[in-house]
């Protein structure tokens, strides 16, 4: 353990590639001076398709590694992992602050005027008690039309989000979804807020279209302003990448995504 004070630990972030990205630019606008280790998952790449046994293994596995980090908190900016682990990796770790990611079923309950709320997301969230919890609580007398969308991850692990291929992409499951009467779209993955761009070009200026990143990054800094653990330094805070995949890749398409130039780091091979 390193003997920084505790508001100058990093915090660790991470999601099954590069879909936790959209939620990271949200972390670090509201917290600029922090430092962040952004672990992309990548050798276990989609989370979605996965059983519960295998993503719990994984958060374990990354948890341990921000540990090892000396982290100050965690952010699980994905819906599949913290459906599936959440509870687990809070168990195992009651003193660490750990945030996860849920659909924005609440905003969209209050926004829907046909009671019909379309959720593209992956099978293992939309397949989760969680989810389901989170539906009957937030959204009791709406109707959620689920739209499994595992394709659209890996369009986006490859950096496939804009253009006449994105657009066709998405194009199939926003029109299955519309035509079920759905007034408000809810993104349940981080991956897909990168394609938002064809998606709202397919579903019109009229459909509102919710995430969640601002959300998660509210938490977490509420979190640490309780206690006492945000960095207030002048200095802007920096982020290391680290993948379970190919640093190259994650290198190129993280720069695509996020605008600026990024390099990658292996994972340690006790993590993989």
């Amino acid at each position: 353990m390193s003997d920084l004070p505790l508001a100058r630990r990093p915090i660790g972030i991470y999601d099954s590639g590069v879909g936790g990205l959209s939620v990271l630019r949200d972390i670090r606008t509201r917290l600029a001076a922090d430092t962040l280790i952004y672990v992309a998952d990548a050798g276990y790449v989609p989370y979605g398709e996965k059983s519960r046994h295998a993503i719990v293994a994984r958060a374990i596995a990354l948890t341990d590694f921000f540990v090892s980090q000396d982290v100050k908190a965690i952010a699980v900016p994905c819906n599949t992992a913290t459906a599936a682990a959440i509870n687990v990796l809070r168990e195992r770790h009651p003193d660490l602050p750990i945030v996860g990611i849920e659909p924005a079923i609440k905003p969209a309950a209050k926004l829907t005027r046909s009671q019909v709320i379309g959720v593209m997301a992956t099978t293992g969230t939309l397949a989760s008690p969680r989810f389901r919890a989170l539906v009957q609580r937030e959204a009791p007398h709406a109707r959620i039309v689920l739209q499994p969308c595992p394709s659209w991850v890996l369009a986006v692990e490859q950096g496939m989000v804009s253009g006449a291929q994105a657009e066709a992409l998405v194009a199939p499951a926003v029109d299955a979804v519309l035509a079920e009467g759905a007034d408000v779209l809810v993104l349940g993955c981080t991956h897909f807020p990168f394609l938002r761009e064809a998606i709202a070009a397919r579903a019109g200026a009229d459909v509102p279209i919710l995430e969640t990143g601002d959300a998660v990054a509210r938490q977490l800094q509420r979190v640490l302003q309780e206690c006492g653990a945000e960095r207030q330094d002048d200095a802007p805070g920096t982020t290391r990448f680290v993948t379970s995949g190919d640093p190259d890749a994650l290198a190129r398409v993280a720069s695509r995504l996020l605008g600026v130039p990024v390099t990658a780091d292996v994972l340690p091979a006790a993590y993989r």
